[in-house]
């Protein structure tokens, strides 16, 4: 059996082909021109909490070392010895007291990347230190994450980040206002999917499935049940339903409205989609932040934080009804991206499928994605 492409009905968006989900060329492109080349959300600032302390982080083929340094900046260095290109850091994360040092021939750097001692350092005068330090890699601090770069010359941040923001809701002030970077952590879940991370974000931008497979989000979003997104214009938050106390997974009443938010944010929620791996929710008692790692052309990494005030986190307040209600969807919505993953290699699915019109922001991501593979 064999298919052959079609053009789509006038109201029918055609998708990209199914070689771009399973091809490990197009992935490893990807790797090159997307995650390596753009603006990247690493590590929670908050979660490297004193000098010495470290994450390393997979973005696109490097491991990227983000670390606390003596004097509190963060910093960001590719996890590579300058010496014999050992792995500097082999754990995810961890704490230093004063220096990093290779474990295979004890190079040794300090805080800020500077080669400090290496065995016979001493002997070799004319080395310069800094020339031999780690190699840096540019970082940026917004919402309280810390974003990195691999680039040379980094994009403006203004221009391919915070414009996310205000592409989305109109302007920067609307996500400021929640105060992400002043929120406390209250939940962590860290998910292993077995899908392209294009399926995800693809997943994560319409609505068209939520009648399908999210009661428990339409119960408390009505509209969604008619498959309009929450992006479908600039400014739109979904309303809460008439009934619902909060946001959380029996429509309870949650948290108190964070402190800044507008009035006319209460009660609704707003979806932003950083590209190329960010996902911010917003509703007025938290923040949920999905940020994700593309680790191979089917096999994607989520790690969601749920951003509460600091007081209700301190209170050890139960905050299972509201975190519950987003792990479900994530649940519900990677289980449907991994349904999706193997029919990718079908030869039904060679030319690609279609969109509706209320899927049309994947169009737009689609022609993001294939310029962006093109430069």
């Amino acid at each position: 059996m064999t298919t052959s492409p079609q053009r789509p009905a006038p109201s029918l968006i055609a998708t990209l082909p199914g070689r771009y989900y399973t091809d490990p060329e197009v992935f490893r492109q990807e790797q090159e021109r997307v995650f390596e080349a753009l603006w990247f959300c690493a590590v929670r600032a908050a979660d490297l909490d004193a000098p010495g302390a470290f994450r390393t982080v997979q973005v696109g083929r490097e491991s990227v070392l983000v670390t606390r340094s003596r004097t509190g900046e963060l910093r960001a260095f590719l996890n590579v010895c300058r010496h014999r290109g050992a792995r500097l850091c082999t754990q995810e994360s961890g704490q230093v007291r004063r220096a990093l040092q290779c474990p295979y021939h004890a190079w040794t750097y300090d805080l800020d990347g500077k080669l400090i001692a290496a065995p016979n350092l001493v002997r070799m005068p004319d080395v310069d230190r800094s020339a031999y330090g780690l190699a840096k890699v540019a970082l940026r601090e917004w919402l309280g994450y810390a974003w990195v770069c691999l680039a040379d010359e980094p994009p403006s941040f203004e221009e391919t980040v915070i414009s996310a923001a205000v592409e989305r809701l109109g302007d920067a002030a609307s996500i400021e206002r929640y105060g992400t970077e002043r929120l406390a952590l209250g939940k962590r879940v860290t998910y292993d999917v077995r899908a392209n991370w294009k399926l995800i974000v693809e997943n994560f931008m319409e609505c068209y499935h939520c009648a399908t497979i999210h009661p428990e989000l339409t119960d408390v979003l009505p509209e969604f049940a008619d498959g309009y997104a929450a992006q479908y214009y600039v400014g739109h938050g979904a309303a809460f339903g008439e009934d619902v106390g909060g946001f959380t997974v029996d429509g309870s009443p949650g948290f108190g409205r964070l402190p800044e938010v507008a009035d006319h944010q209460d009660r609704r929620y707003y979806a932003v989609t950083v590209k190329p791996t960010v996902f911010v929710n917003l509703v007025p008692d938290h923040v949920i932040l999905h940020r994700m790692f593309p680790m191979a052309e089917d096999r994607t990494v989520v790690e969601c934080d749920w951003l509460y005030a600091p007081d209700v986190v301190a209170s050890g307040a139960d905050l299972s009804k509201s975190v519950e209600l987003f792990h479900r969807v994530n649940a519900q919505d990677f289980a449907a991206c991994e349904r999706t993953q193997p029919a990718m290699a079908s030869r039904a699915y060679r030319a690609g499928g279609v969109l509706v019109p209320t899927e049309h922001h994947i169009g737009l991501f689609h022609e993001w994605l294939t310029k962006t593979l093109a430069t």
